[in-house]
């Protein structure tokens, strides 16, 4: 339980640490100009090894920001954003390549995302079957 409790408070930190400069707008006058010419896409992804995000223990966490430039502590944010814009922000979307095996041996590693893209609320999370499934991805973007 105290796992759960620092998890959940990592988690808290991170999303008002990439979030919170983005409701500076919400308290401007209505007839105010806005700030920026691009919608808000700040996202903070983690992954652990559990059966879901409320039992797994944490391993990583990063931020992702993708208006409106590239940025974050992801690794590879560049490509990263690329492959979501080409996605339409869909997690959904990300497919396993065809040209990895995995073993079926149960280890469960659970991926989340919590954050703004493109100005709408996005909060995801997906358990995989181990490392190997996930790392199958034929994305970069949970690659960190």
């Amino acid at each position: 339980m105290r796992n759960t409790a620092r998890w959940a408070a990592t988690l808290g930190l991170a999303a008002a640490a990439v979030c919170g400069p983005l409701t500076g707008g919400a308290a401007a006058a209505p007839d105010a100009a806005p700030s920026s010419l691009y919608a808000p896409s700040a996202l903070v992804l983690t992954t652990g090894h559990g059966d879901n995000a409320a039992l797994a223990t944490p391993e990583r966490a990063v931020t992702l920001n993708c208006a409106p430039t590239a940025s974050g502590t992801h690794p590879a944010a560049a490509l990263a954003c690329a492959e979501l814009r080409g996605i339409g922000g869909n997690f959904e979307a990300l497919k396993s390549r065809d040209d990895v095996w995995c073993t079926k041996v149960y280890n469960p590693v659970v991926v989340t995302v919590d954050g703004v893209w493109q100005g709408k609320r996005v909060s995801y999370e997906r358990t995989f079957g181990n490392s190997c499934v996930k790392d199958a991805l034929n994305s970069s973007v949970f690659a960190f």
